[in-house]
């Protein structure tokens, strides 16, 4: 598990992907100037500790509010470096530390298929997540496949309206980590999978 957020270590949902093997949760601060070079240092650290790389789940981002008439260059900036650059750099990273076999796997969110109108810059960043999905898929076939996951909404924020949210699917529920650990098993099981975006929103992006 790759995240720029507050670490996962102890989440439910997380221990239940523990029963695919070992799970190890890095944690990367995107705006370390040194981020790269930590990167490499704790993938070595892993190496010498004898882990071998079967698999990874890159999530990364903020969910800023940005409509238009606020954006700025370095407001701007800022979102694409976390929600694009950085996953980029995790990307490039691990590709070379992957065994044969193994399945790369990016988190992504509905906003590739319809972008949130406040949240622009944010869905222009996933959007070029999701370019990296095929782009890599086939920089690093055969040897990794390449699974992306857009989500809907699985945790809601504390200020949002969870009856509303559910009511704009059409399964009229949220999603839980449940779901997601669902499609990352999946995902990691499937072969013949690679290059694609499974979607996971309730069908939210049909309304």
């Amino acid at each position: 598990m790759l995240t720029s957020s507050e670490a996962w270590t102890g989440e439910a949902w997380v221990e239940k992907l523990g029963r695919m093997g070992r799970i190890e949760t890095l944690q990367w601060d995107a705006e370390n100037p040194q981020l790269v070079s930590r990167m490499m240092a704790d993938l070595d650290r892993l190496e010498a500790a004898g882990w071998a790389l079967s698999g990874a789940i890159l999530a990364a981002g903020t969910f800023p509010e940005a409509p238009l008439g606020t954006w700025t260059a370095a407001n701007l900036e800022a979102t694409w470096r976390l929600n694009l650059g950085f996953p980029f750099l995790c990307a490039q990273a691990l590709a070379p530390r992957l065994l044969s076999g193994s399945c790369l796997q990016i988190l992504l969110d509905t906003s590739v298929h319809r972008p949130w109108l406040k949240r622009l810059p944010y869905g222009a960043a996933k959007a070029g997540q999701a370019s990296l999905v095929p782009g890599l898929a086939q920089l690093l076939a055969p040897s990794v496949r390449v699974v992306g996951h857009a989500l809907g909404t699985l945790l809601p924020a504390k200020d949002s309206d969870p009856a509303f949210l559910a009511e704009r699917t059409l399964l009229k529920r949220l999603g839980n980590p449940a779901d997601l650990c669902r499609a990352v098993r999946y995902a990691a099981d499937s072969p013949f999978l690679t290059g694609e975006i499974l979607t996971l929103d309730g069908g939210r992006r049909w309304l």
